[in-house]
């Protein structure tokens, strides 16, 4: 996602209230904090509550300081501000010198239009991946400072129970690309095609994980994730030692901030720039693209079928859970409507 300037009636701050009537993780109702199944997942069980002991930065000399010293720490890279917490005990804190965070945090950014609607984008996009099309993610909920502010938080898939670190190679590395070789676009200059075949090269499985990979490039176009670089992929080390897909991470609908095309990476889908007749008149991929992706990227033709049909349904999970989320009622409106014209052409 390219930041883009806006003015300052676009990025007006709009404090969130704290009391929910839906769980801030799974977005299941009747819940006035995190629900049972969200503690277990995220946080191993522990009753952490949906509020920091934090005010935000901009509202406290002394909070900024420890949250701009954590910034200098953290090696997760991105346009987005990304600050690394640790739990102690059942609090979330900011992690110190020395520490291995376990949880990263992401506030409202900055240079955005609607920027106090990006925690809840994430938020909602990520939990519509995982259980309304059932892809693997990593755990994430909403939290909120003390005043009611919101941030998305997440929890490392890299960092080992009992310590230490997972190897995880984003695809900008194994592609061989830096800004000092390939220029500071080096991260947008490839296409998914490509990527497929990296994974081919570079995992055992491949035949298992190229459907997680297919399937998570259907959802991006649908929900008009703009942002799928060659650094938000990743594979991950498993336990025995060998590398498959990392669980997905920044899915956000970029469109609802920047005026994004439909595909980050510059060449598209195909590394030979080929587009079906549909893709020719409406400027957009059709199902037909999709189906010459899946063949070129090596998912079997027996599959194809099967992996996009759930793409192509209308899913009403996905106006419940956008109903439920904590997006304003504007841009939840919004969001259907880019899911909805996704679709179409989709199914064309």
């Amino acid at each position: 996602m390219k930041k883009e300037k806006h003015t300052q009636s676009d990025t007006t701050i709009v404090n969130f209230p704290v009391a929910t009537e839906v769980c801030p993780g799974t977005l299941a109702e009747g819940f006035t904090t995190y629900s049972p199944s969200c503690l277990r997942n995220l946080f191993n069980g522990k009753k952490v509550n949906h509020v920091l002991p934090y005010e935000p930065p901009q509202q406290s000399e002394e909070v900024a300081e420890q949250f701009i010293e954590n910034r200098k720490r953290i090696s997760i890279s991105g346009v987005q501000e990304k600050l690394s917490f640790i739990l102690e005990k059942n609090q979330l804190r900011l992690t110190k010198e020395g520490e291995q965070g376990t949880f990263i945090l992401k506030p409202i950014p900055r240079d955005l239009k609607k920027v106090n609607q990006v925690p809840a984008n994430e938020h909602l996009t990520m939990q519509i991946a995982r259980q309304v099309y059932g892809i693997n993610t990593a755990e994430n909920a909403m939290i909120f400072f003390k005043n009611g502010l919101p941030a998305y938080i997440t929890k490392r898939f890299d960092v080992k129970k009992e310590g230490g670190k997972l190897g995880l190679e984003d695809f900008a590395i194994l592609a061989g690309k830096t800004k000092d070789n390939a220029g500071a676009d080096f991260k947008y200059e490839y296409s998914y095609e490509e990527v497929g075949m990296l994974i081919q090269k570079f995992v055992p499985a491949w035949r298992v994980e190229i459907e997680k990979y297919f399937s998570l490039i259907v959802f991006n176009f649908l929900f008009s994730n703009g942002d799928a670089h060659l650094k938000n992929f990743s594979l991950l080390e498993s336990t025995k030692g060998d590398y498959l897909l990392s669980p997905a991470y920044d899915l956000i609908n970029t469109k609802l901030h920047v005026d994004d095309t439909d595909f980050a990476l510059s060449k598209g889908l195909f590394a030979d720039g080929f587009k079906s007749e549909k893709f020719k008149i409406s400027g957009h991929p059709s199902k037909a693209d999709f189906i010459e992706f899946a063949r070129r990227i090596g998912v079997s033709e027996s599959r194809i079928e099967k992996l996009l049909a759930p793409f192509l349904e209308k899913q009403n999970q996905v106006d419940e859970f956008t109903s439920r989320s904590f997006l304003s009622e504007p841009n939840k409106r919004g969001y259907l409507l880019m899911y909805q014209t996704k679709r179409n052409y989709l199914t064309a």
